[in-house]
Formats: C-alpha cells, sequence, structure tokens
C-alpha cells in the first residue's frame, strides 16, 4: 500500500475540497483543445441507448455528476465515501449517496454505465471494487474510467526531489486490469498540461497531495504535462 491507496490518507485529503479544488484549478486541455472530462462525457454518452441508469462512484464536488445529470435520458446516482462530497453533489441536484465502491448498496445489473473519474487508484481493495462495478452493470452495459498515467507531474515532482512512483489504477496498468473482467477495453491517451503562474501556485498543488515536496524557488510561471488516460470497457 504506498499513499494513494491508504484509507487514513484518503480520508484525510477529502474530507473537504479544498485539496481536491486547488488541484483540479490549474489544469488545462491538450494542445488540440481536448478535456478529459469531455472526452469521458462522450463515451458516456456514446454508451446510452435510450432511457439508461448512470452511477458514478467517487463523484467528489459534483462538477462531473452535474455534467451527466444533464445528458437526455439519463437517470443517474452519483455516491462518494466523503459525506462531505455528498453533500455538495447533492447540492446540485444530483442523487448522491455515501457508499464505499467496495460494497456498493445496488442489485445486480442495476445500471447501463457506471463511471469512475480519477478514483480507483485510492481504492484500498482493487479486485472486489471492479467485482462489484462488474456485478451492478447490465450484461452489454460499459464502465468509463479516468486515471493518470506514470510520467503525470513527473517533472513537477523530480523538480520539488520527489520521485515518480506507480499506482495499482494508472494509464500503465488499467487496461491489463480491466481486460480480466471485460471483453473489449479501449483507451483514450490525453496529455494535458498543468499551468502554474508562480511558484506560490507550484508549492501550493504538491502541499495538497501531503507528500512534503518543498519546490526550490523560480521567477515567473512554468507549465508541466500530465498523462490521463479514459478507458470504455464493456
Amino acid at each position: 500500500m504506498n499513499q494513494l491507496d491508504d484509507p487514513d490518507h484518503v480520508r484525510t485529503q477529502y474530507a473537504t475540497e479544498d485539496h481536491l479544488e486547488t488541484r483540479r484549478s490549474v489544469w488545462q486541455p491538450t494542445a488540440d483543445g481536448l478535456d478529459p472530462e469531455t472526452e469521458a462525457l462522450r463515451a458516456i454518452d456514446r454508451a446510452l441507448v435510450g432511457d439508461a441508469r448512470v452511477l458514478e462512484v467517487g463523484c467528489g464536488t459534483g462538477v462531473m455528476a452535474e455534467r451527466i445529470h444533464g445528458l437526455p435520458g439519463v437517470t443517474l446516482v452519483a455516491t462518494d465515501f466523503s459525506p462531505r462530497f455528498v453533500d455538495l453533489t447533492a447540492a446540485r441536484g444530483v442523487d448522491a449517496r455515501q457508499a464505499d465502491i467496495c460494497y456498493l448498496p445496488f442489485e445486480d445489473a442495476s445500471f447501463d454505465v457506471v463511471y469512475a473519474g480519477w478514483m480507483l487508484y485510492h481504492v484500498r481493495d482493487l479486485e472486489r471494487a471492479l467485482n462489484e462495478v462488474r456485478r451492478v452493470l447490465r450484461p452489454g452495459g460499459t464502465f468509463v474510467s479516468v486515471t493518470n498515467g506514470q510520467d503525470h507531474l513527473a517533472d513537477l515532482h523530480k523538480d520539488a526531489g520527489g520521485r515518480v512512483a506507480g499506482s495499482q489504477f494508472s494509464s500503465e496498468t488499467g487496461e491489463s486490469v480491466l481486460r480480466r473482467r471485460f471483453a473489449d477495453v479501449r483507451r483514450h491517451d490525453l496529455e494535458t498540461r498543468a499551468v502554474f503562474p508562480d511558484h506560490a501556485s507550484a508549492q501550493a498543488y504538491l502541499d495538497s497531495t501531503g507528500d512534503g515536496l518543498v519546490l526550490p524557488e523560480f521567477e515567473g510561471g512554468r507549465e508541466y504535462a500530465g498523462a490521463v488516460t479514459v478507458f470504455e470497457a464493456r
């Protein structure tokens, strides 16, 4: 277990929205204008046939849930382990419930699509979590997931004296993990950009992770490359 999937660290990270919003604020689309959340939304939309039930696991502050909720014919249930995030998502007019992905409180084959954005690397028991996703998906249903690659902000961490650490569900490992449960797995790799106007904003990002890294002072702004993959599995 590393810090990404340490339950105590994850619970502390997401007790409030502060750390998540600090990290979200710096991200810009790819050089050709593609945004991972929009690409994930397109994947969800492609999977919809008529009226459909969609489950989001790990909804965070509800930004993506609100977009999914707006798709025609969708009945959405959004879940998160954090009570604060459930409240924030519900305030957007979404059916939001507290739930653990490892013990989903839903019947078998009850959703047409399940979405998990940037959360599977936090799960303490990935195998059980994916078994639960497979269980609640209807036959022929689609699982859309988004994760980061090993090169995600690698240069920022190196500049701060850190090291690049892998995760249990990443751009590098996600496809093989999903193929153990899904016959058809497709991927869309994106090189996003983190833009920091000054040293203080870059250090604030690092501070939000709780890794204890300190970035040497620099003048002006900096840009670092991210590495993101959107997976579609059915």
